[in-house]
């Protein structure tokens, strides 16, 4: 076993040497700080109104982070925290947690209230402009909840529930399911649609405003389906990973599949795609001057313009399933799998387009309506 284990330290090692090696080809950026956060993390930052970084770890430890790199405050659960977090106006803050709770936090760190499900929790919470807090769970239950915490309702399905919900423009909920169904809810909790894949959906949808849902499957295919739940069109990507889609300023989506970053036109056509090393769970962010930043399987973050140039590279120590924050001024923050998150001074803030990360914006609010 010890043997095992060395060799596999040494593969580690030598991987890491040879991410730094291929990043010495590109620009890189400076590295601002380091901190460790004593687990792995999965959880994307969501960054509040004053720059102070929330995140969750697979240490049973839920994170503040102040902008100069130092702990803030640890919030400590019953088990781990996949779920992204979302920040409230009044700075409420919400996540959910493998303990089978939902819970909301004080700004300062100290619990509001929590929420008992029947299962893990690893959707991240969508924020409706009423305060209505929704999210999924492995139970098999949709929920909305009250900003006091108590139960608005819940919505069963056939399925466990991964996948983050997303909020339109007309307050219509959106989220998939492992019973291989996407759906569409009302703010009442009725059913609005539902539309069939061919297997499970474990990704977000993207929402470019009111005219068009983008949801990926591990079927391998892309879906855009019309708002009354029709399909638009589909596209064979053969992509089985869980990254989700984000559009461009230009209309263009990005999507990481399986070893590589595709770029899809609206009508449905692929118009290139990127190879990395490694298969890739992270999803892209899109920054204001309109390149597109993504993370290798093997934890090599790319900033890549619509050419397909690299325009910088960072290594990271070790892989990463979390999708990377960008704050006011363009800074990086990047949690990885080796219990450090690393913050690096980037080159432009978050673009403002219809969709252009994961939950939608800094807060991870998840909703169309909001922006930064």
């Amino acid at each position: 076993m010890t043997k095992l284990l060395r060799l596999a330290s040494g593969c580690a090692i030598c991987l890491l040497l040879s991410l730094r090696v291929l990043a010495d080809d590109y620009p890189a950026l400076k590295q601002h700080w380091t901190l460790s956060i004593g687990g792995l993390s999965d959880s994307s930052p969501a960054i509040g109104a004053d720059g102070t970084l929330y995140l969750g770890s697979w240490r049973d430890r839920f994170w503040a982070i102040t902008t100069n790199g130092s702990c803030k405050w640890v919030f400590r659960t019953e088990g781990e925290v996949k779920s992204s977090p979302a920040l409230a106006p009044d700075g409420t803050i919400y996540f959910g947690c493998h303990d089978r709770k939902f819970y909301a936090l004080h700004s300062n760190g100290k619990k509001k209230w929590e929420f008992k499900t029947g299962a893990w929790i690893d959707s991240s919470p969508a924020l409706a402009r009423d305060g209505t807090i929704y999210f999924g769970s492995w139970d098999k239950n949709f929920y909305a909840l009250a900003p006091d915490g108590s139960l608005k309702w819940k919505h069963g399905v056939g399925g466990e529930i991964v996948s983050s919900p997303a909020v339109g423009l007309d307050g219509t909920i959106y989220f998939g399911s492992h019973d291989k169904k996407f759906y569409a809810l009302r703010p009442d909790g009725s059913k609005k649609w539902e539309f069939v894949t061919g297997a499970s959906i474990i990704s977000s949808p993207a929402l470019n405003e009111d005219a068009c849902v983008y949801i990926t499957s591990v079927d391998g295919f892309f879906y855009a389906l019309n708002p009354d739940g029709t399909l638009r069109w589909r596209l064979r990507t053969g992509g089985i990973t869980g990254s989700s889609p984000v559009i461009g300023s230009d209309g263009i989506i990005y999507v990481c599949v399986n070893d590589r970053l595709w770029a899809i036109k609206p009508n449905g056509e692929k118009q290139w795609d990127y190879r990395v090393d490694g298969v890739t769970e992270c999803s892209p962010l899109i920054l204001a001057d309109g390149t597109i930043v993504f993370v290798s399987g093997w934890g090599l973050m790319f900033d890549l313009d619509t050419e397909r140039n690299v325009k910088w590279a960072v290594p990271l120590n070790g892989d990463c399933f979390a999708t990377p924050a960008v704050g006011a001024r363009g800074t990086v923050y990047m949690p990885n799998r080796f219990n450090f998150i690393s913050a690096y001074r980037g080159t432009a803030p978050l673009a403002r387009t219809p969709w252009p990360r994961f939950r939608r914006n800094l807060r991870n609010t998840g909703n169309a309506a909001d922006g930064s």
